[in-house]
């Protein structure tokens, strides 16, 4: 029922677009705009272009309140803005808007971004014009725009000898592929690019000169948080697009973006809205990124989700972890670039830990919201049906729980070892006694077996795996387990 009820809902998203492709597609002669030698056929003329894209160089973190707006070919706008060209310069481009105006997540990443770069040059993008229309009509309008930007930046080479190193492009959904078309035409190398879950329809599968890729820029970062089709159809890009291309929950159902929130919220009129939570996760994640620079989130390469979920891949060895959203460190180029993190609802972000199987070795994930400092001990208590009906109720789809007397179960939890995502610190856990039975507790306390490492540099957020040797004498049991 709730899958039925998630795929009605997603469906009702992709209906906007697919109403627009229909819409494109009872007039012929306006198809002829997808054509691939239209593009090609377009004015370029940047007097044509920049009448309809605004470079807006903000002054005030109120993106109510105008702003300087840079001219192309005026250099006395130059100087009137007070654009430097000796700090950075961080551009910030919107996607497809319904609405035809700024939507809010747009006030607080330009406001995020002057916060944490008081002294950059942050201009907005505003292409509003072109991109409040039938969704196709403003996918082919991203190479132009992207032209326009181009043209923008070579003009500030040419004036005041602009650094294109210096020039970090944060584009979302169709801005995303605005930013590559940009880094394809501009005259040099522009120095990062951010895809904040670039747009799918009509650029998954293309060519890379057709949307944004590792070409556009000497970074290419990308966060992908609405990888889930419908109707044939994913509102975000799917593939790998980027120098390293992030994942959260996956790239699929984000946390707070359930199907209790979008009936609660389409109760009171914003289901649309609300079919956006998960495609503007890649946003706050960005900003969450700029507000806490002290408290570094990480991603860990892997081949797929599954494997990440069970703690196979939590290494940083070669390479293979990178913190997420603004602080992303460049990585050379590689064949394999997902990387998955999980996170919680809201910001602070973190997650949850899945269960366990019996006569095996498991490996999970634990995070913490908080530093905990160094552990001393963990404590293990088998919580069984009586104990917590709220565990049962979460846990109704393991195979690991028994209505049943649960008096002859007893569960043995030889040893556990904790690994801190981010510092790579190993722990190891012993308890006298082993044996546990449902409503039990036993504390584990460290002990050594040779699978400790030095630590790296410590960070306030931390990430845990657990590895757990676990046997028992039945074949049902339900546990929990918490610090």
């Amino acid at each position: 029922m709730v899958e039925k009820s998630r795929r009605i809902a997603l469906s009702l998203l992709c209906f906007i677009l697919c109403h627009s492709f229909s819409a494109l597609a009872a007039a012929p002669d306006e198809n002829e705009l997808l054509k691939d030698d239209f593009e090609d056929s377009f004015p370029m003329d940047p007097e044509v272009l920049h009448d309809r894209i605004k470079y807006n160089m903000r002054k005030s973190f109120d993106l109510d309140e105008d702003g300087c707006y840079l001219q192309p070919g005026k250099r006395e706008s130059i100087e009137e803005c007070g654009f430097n060209p000796s700090v950075k310069t961080i551009l910030i481009i919107h996607g497809w808007t319904m609405s035809g105006m700024f939507e809010s997540w747009m006030h607080k990443l330009v406001a995020a971004v002057q916060r944490r770069e008081s002294e950059a040059n942050v201009v907005v993008v505003d292409w509003l014009g072109l991109a409040h229309q039938l969704y196709p009509d403003a996918v082919n309008h991203t190479r132009r725009v992207g032209q326009s930007i181009a043209t923008v930046l070579d003009w500030l080479q040419d004036e005041v000898q602009l650094q294109l190193q210096d020039v970090h492009m944060i584009g979302y959904s169709l801005g995303a592929h605005v930013a590559g078309y940009a880094g394809t035409f501009v005259k040099g190398n522009i120095g990062r690019i951010t895809g904040l879950d670039p747009a799918g329809p009509m650029f998954e599968g293309v060519a890379s000169h057709k949307r944004l890729s590792p070409d556009d820029a000497d970074f290419v970062d990308v966060l992908h948080t609405y990888t889930r089709g419908a109707l044939g159809v994913s509102i975000g890009i799917q593939e790998p697009i980027g120098d390293i291309d992030i994942y959260p929950n996956g790239g699929d159902v984000q946390p707070g973006c359930s199907l209790g929130d979008v009936l609660s919220t389409a109760a009171a009129g914003n289901f649309v809205e609300v079919m956006k939570c998960e495609h503007e996760r890649a946003v706050h994640l960005f900003v969450d990124s700029l507000m806490n620079k002290d408290h570094v989130s990480y991603a860990f390469q892997c081949t797929d989700p599954d494997r990440f979920k069970k703690g196979i891949c939590l290494s940083c060895r070669k390479n293979r972890c990178n913190s997420i959203g603004y602080n992303a460190k460049k990585m050379r180029k590689r064949r394999n670039s997902k990387m998955y993190l999980k996170t919680r609802a809201d910001t602070p972000f973190g997650g949850s830990a899945d269960g366990v199987g019996l006569n095996l070795t498991n490996t999970f994930l634990v995070f913490t919201e908080e530093d905990i400092g160094e552990l001393l001990k963990i404590s293990l208590r088998w919580e069984g049906p009586s104990d917590s009906w709220s565990s049962v109720l979460k846990h109704l789809r393991s195979s690991f729980w028994s209505w049943s007397s649960s008096q002859d179960k007893v569960l043995e939890v030889r040893r556990i070892r904790v690994k801190a995502g981010e510092t790579q610190k190993k722990f190891t856990f012993c308890a006298e006694k082993t044996e546990l039975s449902p409503g039990q507790e036993i504390t584990f306390t460290k002990c050594r077996d040779g699978w400790e490492v030095k630590p790296r540099k410590r960070y306030v957020y931390i990430l845990y795996i657990l590895t757990m040797q676990i046997f028992t004498y039945s074949e049902d049991v339900f546990i929990c387990y918490t610090f």
